[in-house]
């Protein structure tokens, strides 16, 4: 208890900040009001009519809200250090980030775990760390590190761990898997918080996975789909990213119902620095909520309140008296452009100015092992008889599940010539294993020329997509030499290429250097004639995730998601 809030509550002493003449979001009742906002020692010591302060800004009739809480997201997806990613987040409201790291984790284990708590935590956010429950994902791909129940248990330790993130191994927790029951039962009898990854599970199996001890999922496509989940106990993250745009689906389903949203919070998962630069996070989602009919204050509170209930963060999502002070001052609740940006207090827009950069080291770096010679002969059509029918990955226009199609294998080499469909690979890129999946896939959309990167969800293996065998092997190479990254080609030669120097996931350039980079390299996809309705890299990346249905592909082979189990 800290005495110094009750006497400054009761007028007898100065605040250190007031927030005077402001328009108080409650997200308690779902409404505004005006008044003050007396600060102390990092916390709202009361809210009403206060004017005894060493400082006192004057908000002049603005919008006085809880900073807002990133529920699910993976930091390394930005491609941005926790540092640039942080002060994006911040730019924008986000005041907490509860986030993943099992990219880095895949490549790096517990060094890169550690890495990113390290470089997130001396910023001024709450910064939270869901310890990688699935590392790898599953048993069917090849990642950088194995992660075992006795390390996920070691990790308890650490003041940033919340809880368990994504249990993505949905069949090993249905048929009580060891070692996966091992990971669940540590940070179930912590007391801890377990995420979920259940995408398109229902009926008794998602009766059975939740049985396990899963509080969250955040993988809901559909309203009826989040309904269920609700229903079922869980608490439903409302997913806005780059390459996933469930917020639609969901919202106009809980608004045309009335819904109650208490179990609902709003998360990105993963998310472009350029996109974030551009238009936030969770404001976004606030945003979009609210132009579908929810009530802009409800939306608040489920970016805010909402996701530090289900988290157990007592003292963060509301402006009220013992809350800790991360607030946003907004101009308008339409435009919901930051005026001030607090957390504990102080502004954070200054704070993360003054903040030096934590170095990610030379452990973190060369991350790019490939075995063996690769060569046009790697990703040839002989791989392919044209007496044989072949699975094709079926993209779907902005998701990232997949449909399952078919081709005739004696069809394929001028589905190829006329850019109606790709080849798509996966080569290992850990350990020289010279192991090399190779499929096909349609929707993508791009021509005469390859695209490739090193983020490959979630084991990070090296994905190269492309019109023939001869572009992809320079875009392989290309990939090779700078360590990891993007790059594309078009007729043989490289066009460009974005190096992510730390473990094939990460820049170490400046946030705005990198969302120019990320910007330009997006267009020139997209001339190149990637679909519009995808983020060139992030939904290809997810091509490679087999935990998401319905087809995807690995460094072993096509796999049937739906299934478990690979495609001859």
């Amino acid at each position: 208890m800290n005495d110094r809030l009750r006497l400054v509550a009761l007028g007898e002493q100065p605040a250190d900040l007031i927030l005077k003449n402001g328009k108080i979001v409650d997200v308690f009742t779902e409404s505004v009001f005006e008044g003050d906002v007396a600060i102390v020692d990092g916390y709202i010591a009361a809210v009403g009519s206060y004017d005894n302060a060493k400082e006192i800004i004057d908000v002049q009739g603005q919008y006085i809200a809880p900073g807002l809480i990133n529920a699910h997201c993976h930091v390394e997806s930005s491609m941005a250090t926790p540092e640039a990613y942080v002060k994006e987040e911040l730019r924008w409201g986000v005041t907490t980030l509860i986030t993943d790291p099992h990219e880095i984790a895949n490549v790096m284990g517990t060094d890169g775990i550690h890495y990113m708590l390290q470089a997130g935590s001396h910023m001024p956010i709450n910064y939270y760390v869901e310890a990688p429950s699935c590392v790898p994902a599953t048993p069917f791909e090849h990642s950088g590190c194995i992660m075992h129940a006795a390390e996920m248990a070691e990790l308890l330790s650490d003041a940033g761990v919340l809880g368990l993130g994504e249990m993505m191994n949905v069949p090993g927790v249905l048929m009580g898997d060891a070692e996966v029951m091992k990971k669940l039962k540590t940070y179930q009898e912590a007391g801890r918080v377990i995420d979920g990854h259940a995408p398109c599970v229902t009926g008794k199996q998602l009766q059975g996975y939740i049985s396990a001890g899963i509080d969250t999922d955040h993988e809901s496509i559909s309203w009826d789909e989040a309904k269920e989940k609700l229903r079922s106990g869980l608490a439903v993250l409302v997913r806005e990213g780059s390459a996933c745009h469930n917020l639609k689906a969901i919202i106009e389903g809980a608004v045309k119902e009335n819904a109650a949203t208490s179990r609902m919070a709003f998360c990105t998962d993963d998310k472009h620095l350029a996109d974030i630069k551009n238009e936030g996070t969770i404001r976004h989602s606030i945003q979009l909520a609210s132009e579908l009919g929810m009530k802009v204050e409800k939306a608040i509170a489920i970016g805010s309140l909402n996701a530090a209930r289900i988290y157990g963060l007592k003292d963060l999502g509301a402006v009220a008296t013992g809350y800790q002070a991360d607030l946003v001052v907004f101009n308008n609740l339409e435009e919901l452009i930051p005026s001030y940006v607090f957390h504990k207090g102080q502004d954070a827009w200054k704070l993360a100015i003054k903040e030096t950069w934590i170095e990610p080291g030379k452990m973190l770096r060369g991350s790019v092992n490939i075995g063996g010679e690769i060569t046009a002969a790697s990703f040839g059509l002989e791989h392919f008889d044209a007496d044989k029918t072949y699975s094709v990955i079926e993209m779907v226009p902005g998701e990232i599940y997949t449909e399952r199609g078919a081709i005739s294998g004696a069809d394929i080499p001028s589905a190829l010539a006329k850019n109606e469909l790709c080849l798509i690979a996966v080569v290992e890129r850990h350990h020289a294993t010279g192991n090399i999946g190779l499929g096909l896939i349609r929707g993508y959309g791009i021509r005469n020329g390859a695209a490739a990167t090193t983020v490959g969800h979630d084991s990070h293996n090296l994905l190269v997509v492309g019109t023939n065998p001869e572009n992809m092997v320079v875009a392989v190479h290309a990939l090779q030499m700078c360590q990891g990254g993007y790059t594309l080609v078009e007729n043989g030669e490289v066009v460009d290429t974005l190096p992510l120097d730390i473990c094939g996931l990460m820049s170490s350039i400046a946030g705005d250097i990198l969302s120019e980079k990320l910007e330009k390299i997006s267009n020139r996809a997209y001339a190149m004639g990637v679909s519009p309705w995808f983020d060139p890299f992030i939904s290809l990346s997810f091509m490679a995730l087999p935990v998401i249905p319905k087809l995807r592909i690995t460094d072993i082979g096509l796999f049937d998601a739906e299934n478990f189990k690979f495609i001859s």
